[in-house]
């Protein structure tokens, strides 16, 4: 408004129409959540932006938090937070046996998911384990791994290692976790589906994903069998952001556009697709980029031209920013918006528990 009257010159007391989550005057709810690679957050249930974490920083170091600016706080509320520190649950791990993972399938499998996570995301692993990941138990059609690359310090490692050992769902891999090497989870992941395992489709999520396994094999059944797809919310003719905190430089990426992808929270490709990667990976012909999807996306576009023609299938219900009712894949989620979307799933109820 001061804008409008001061500058523009024009005496308005309308609404601003471009996004901006806040109005004067008016109460609002911002959430500040702790995702993979950084900071999200969302005002009144709506995700506006995204930061990422310092280079070297571990949320480990968190101890504060301050608000500043014209605002005038009514209230401030912990959620999610471990009444002790994680590590003092992973002393105790004997008390969650009921959460081990089923020995390695003998026969082929369904599908397959693996979920990029971090060394020190204990509380989101444990939240997964509790909330979807239950189904993944006991399904005989599917199964779910995460994979992890190494942290910077010993400690983390190696309750890494105890966590895995005792649990039997991480995939540690063997590099400095950084995010210009995320994209080799998503390698490993199409090894370990076509290689350690048989599975006929591959999916990819994070660890901040909740995914609603049912529908999501139901609707890869409706493909027709033996039919080469990738299926996700796909990306068309988007391009890359040359400033700013997540800018891609021309050196990095030249061209104008990315190749059709989908966006990273959760996608699925069929097992020839997964294996065309892993081949061109071992061959030293794989194309990497340091976004992990369009990594994916390229690698797709590279099967087309070599190999044969693949389905591209675009779904708004694998959702990137937050939930929708009715979602095949939820992003953004707590470990407590994990479990109030499991309460409300066993009730029959695939709705979302953004804050309102």
């Amino acid at each position: 408004m001061w804008f409008l009257n001061r500058v523009a010159g024009q005496r308005n007391r309308g609404s601003m129409d471009w996004p901006y989550p806040f109005v004067e005057d008016e109460l609002f709810v911002l959430t500040l959540s702790t995702g993979l690679e950084g900071y999200h957050v969302q005002v009144d249930g709506r995700h506006v932006a995204s930061f990422p974490y310092r280079v070297g920083y571990s949320l480990e170091d968190a101890a504060i938090l301050s608000v500043n600016g014209d605002v005038d706080i009514q209230s401030i509320v912990a959620g999610s937070l471990p009444m002790a520190h994680p590590r003092n649950a992973q002393r105790n791990l004997e008390l969650l046996t009921e959460l081990k993972a089923p020995p390695l399938p003998e026969e082929p499998i369904e599908l397959f998911i693996g979920i990029l996570s971090a060394g020190s995301h204990f509380t989101e692993r444990m939240a997964v384990r509790r909330s979807w990941m239950s189904s993944v138990r006991n399904s005989s059609g599917a199964m779910a791994r995460f994979f992890v690359a190494l942290n910077g310090r010993k400690k983390v490692n190696e309750d890494l290692k105890k966590e895995a050992n005792f649990f039997g769902d991480i995939v540690i891999v063997p590099f400095a976790d950084s995010y210009d090497l995320v994209v080799l989870k998503t390698v490993a992941i199409c090894e370990y589906a076509t290689r350690v395992v048989s599975a006929k489709y591959i999916m990819k999520c994070d660890d901040d994903t909740f995914v609603r396994l049912d529908s999501v094999m139901a609707d890869v059944r409706k493909i027709p069998y033996g039919k080469s797809f990738y299926l996700g919310n796909i990306n068309y003719y988007h391009r890359p952001l040359r400033e700013g905190k997540w800018a891609v430089s021309f050196e990095e990426w030249p061209r104008e556009a990315y190749p059709p992808y989908a966006n990273g929270p959760g996608y699925i490709v069929s097992s020839d697709i997964a294996n065309f990667v892993v081949s061109e990976m071992e061959k030293g012909r794989l194309n990497l980029f340091k976004m992990e999807d369009v990594s994916m996306g390229m690698w797709v576009g590279q099967f087309v031209d070599t190999v044969k023609a693949v389905d591209y299938i675009h779904s708004l219900r694998f959702c990137q920013f937050g939930c929708v009712d009715d979602y095949l894949t939820a992003h953004y989620q707590s470990p407590g918006q994990m479990a109030c979307l499991w309460d409300k799933l066993a009730q029959g109820r695939p709705q979302c528990c953004n804050p309102r």
